[in-house]
């Protein structure tokens, strides 16, 4: 049984992922700071408390699950806060950077010593935070995470392929969430094009940024 562990859990793509990855019969960890109704009725395993920004709970999850293989990472959790020219809210950037930025590096860091060779690492980035694709500006924090995390996803990708491990940057779309757009896509739909990403991803392919639902490689 393939075992998954997505954070963010709680709503939004991180639970359309549980609720998907538990369909096709995967052992689905779901990592979130406080678990919600909808979460809990996909009798997944919740691990609540997890805050992606402080380190000692992140260190206090790798305890916890130490005897544990983890064959599919995805770092989902994320924020967004505006921020443009003329609002720039300093604290709301380093909030996203938190989250956003370190957030998933700190994660990896802390849960490798459970993956093993033919592991995936995914991580659920935005075009947001590409640079050639920045054609309006503005979101200053949320641009500037995204792409930090980008270039932390190929660091990644470079360091763990002689390990044999994976690494997936990946745009979900626009989805339809309380973080996202009502006029964007379903969650259902955004996680099919994510987990489609995921099971095509391969050593040769690790490092790629690529839009879910297209397929498509995105921009730095």
């Amino acid at each position: 049984m393939t075992t998954s562990l997505v954070t963010g859990a709680n709503r939004g793509i991180g639970l359309e992922l549980c609720r998907q990855l538990a369909a096709r019969g995967d052992r689905v960890l779901a990592a979130c700071r406080k678990s919600s109704p909808a979460l809990d009725a996909l009798q997944v395993e919740v691990l609540a408390g997890v805050d992606v920004a402080d380190e000692a709970s992140v260190a206090a999850m790798a305890r916890g699950l130490a005897a544990t293989q983890l064959d599919l990472l995805v770092n989902n959790a994320g924020i967004y806060e505006h921020t443009a020219l003329d609002h720039l809210d300093f604290a709301a950037v380093r909030r996203q950077f938190e989250v956003n930025a370190i957030g998933p590096l700190r994660l990896t860091a802390a849960l490798l010593p459970l993956l093993h060779d033919r592991s995936k690492v995914a991580i659920i980035t935005s075009r947001m935070g590409s640079i050639g694709d920045n054609g309006s500006g503005s979101e200053y924090g949320y641009r500037m995470s995204k792409a930090a995390v980008n270039a932390a996803g190929m660091s990644l990708a470079r360091d763990l392929r002689p390990r044999g491990i994976a690494v997936a940057i990946i745009h979900p779309g626009m989805v339809d969430t309380d973080m996202g757009s009502p006029r964007g896509i379903s969650p259902a739909e955004s996680v099919r094009g994510i987990l489609a990403r995921v099971d095509a991803l391969t050593l040769e392919r690790s490092g790629g940024f690529w839009h879910a639902t297209t397929g498509e490689v995105l921009p730095w």
